[in-house]
């Protein structure tokens, strides 16, 4: 199969969810035996040159990376697309998209995200026949429409909440296009794909959950030696996890300051957005951006995933996971895994109710490492990104 793929970015290095999702199908595709050309802006971090050719397993990978300049967010104001795509969509970007669809045969073309929803008006243009065209594939990372309208609900922040319901009111009108026009549509969690099909009942759709790539560790038990430390991984770059992060830490900080609990806040973040939180806290450290995150969840006893906004499958569970952690998390935060309330994860339905949980849990040393066994036995055969080429391939051949 011939594909021509629309993303935002070079993957490569994967620091955030987006990245790790985008490059594991695109690579795990290409093995699978598709011949690809992947479109995306280069990155300033990037391993990739414009050019780059690679050949995993059966297929054939080519890199078309635009020069990494993209349009400012005020700028998408002006536009009829929502801010992320409207970034994205350079005139390079444009203009390379235009060459190949005009040079080259495809037997499909993706679009990796909402951000790549750009793209959709150069496709019908080169295609107005809808029964004489390559296959349309949406790769959802979330369902934006109720994700964009649940951001913009719980901004507090009267300027930014306008500006988020006015994004949001685009991200509805671009995505409702692009699932219109699209042959397939894949989500990442079963949930979104229920999402998507009340409104698109008769489209054919694949729920695609992420792999896991990363070397598995062996069981280390929770011991005493470790400090009483939670920790939470991620990348908060985007509004969504800054939001989540400052809403539970204004309820958590002082909780842990008064029972001798830390918590560790690894990963980055915009530099003025962490220094506003460092001033703010007594029992919770913010690392920033770190080599090796391992060495991190290796000091703690507890991981945590308290993100009341932002649906869509949590990479960061994985990590948790296969590094051997017990997780404690708002109920309604891990959709996607195969996890059960108190046998291999422990849930609360809000802020106080899961800082507390890390108070009460944090000495079992019994039960966490009873969780984070349970947890493992649960994922260990589930998340190979290996079978996640072959799933999308059949999905896009019978659509």
């Amino acid at each position: 199969m011939r594909c021509l793929w629309i993303t935002l970015a070079d993957p490569d290095p994967p620091h955030n969810g987006q990245f790790i999702y985008s490059g594991g199908l695109i690579g795990s595709l290409a093995q699978a035996g598709a011949d690809m050309a992947v479109l995306g802006l280069s990155r300033p971090d990037g391993k990739r040159a414009d050019g780059a050719r690679e050949t995993p397993g059966a297929g054939a990978i080519a890199w078309h990376l635009a020069e990494h300049k993209p349009r400012s967010r005020w700028s998408s104001l002006r536009s009829p697309l929502p801010n992320i795509a409207h970034r994205c969509g350079t005139p390079d970007m444009h203009a390379r998209l235009r060459r190949l669809l005009a040079t080259e045969s495809w037997d499909s073309v993706v679009l990796d995200g909402v951000g790549s929803g750009w793209a959709l008006a150069d496709f019908l243009r080169r295609y107005p026949d809808r029964h004489n065209r390559p296959k349309l594939v949406y790769v959802s990372h979330n369902h934006e429409e109720s994700l964009r309208a649940q951001l913009a609900q719980n901004q507090s922040n009267l300027l930014k909440h306008q500006a988020m319901r006015f994004d949001a009111a685009k991200v509805t009108h671009l995505e409702r296009a692009i699932v219109k026009e699209a042959d397939l549509i894949t989500a990442i969690t079963p949930d979104d794909a229920d999402l998507y099909r009340e409104r698109w009942p008769d489209k054919a759709m694949a729920v695609v959950t992420p792999g896991y790539r990363a070397t598995e560790r062996e069981k280390k038990p929770i011991s005493r030696d470790l400090p009483r430390r939670a920790v939470i991984v991620g990348s908060f770059d985007w509004i969504a996890k800054r939001m989540n992060l400052e809403e539970f830490i204004s309820v958590a900080d002082a909780i842990f300051a008064a029972n001798g609990v830390e918590l560790e806040v690894v990963g980055s973040g915009d530099a003025t957005f962490l220094a506003s939180m460092r001033k703010r806290v007594l029992a919770t450290r913010f690392t920033g951006t770190v080599d090796d995150v391992r060495r991190h969840m290796d000091a703690a006893r507890i991981a945590l995933v308290p993100e009341r906004n932002g649906g869509g499958f949590k990479l960061k569970v994985l990590d948790y996971v296969f590094n051997r952690l017990p997780i404690l998390a708002l109920k309604g935060s891990v959709a996607g895994v195969p996890l059960e309330q108190e046998e291999s994860i422990l849930l609360y339905p809000g802020h106080e109710d899961l800082a507390m949980g890390v108070v009460q849990s944090i000495d079992d040393l019994d039960r966490l490492n009873n969780l984070q066994d349970a947890a493992y036995r649960a994922c260990r055969d589930s998340f190979h990104w290996t079978s996640r080429g072959p799933q999308l391939l059949t999905a896009i051949n019978a659509a």
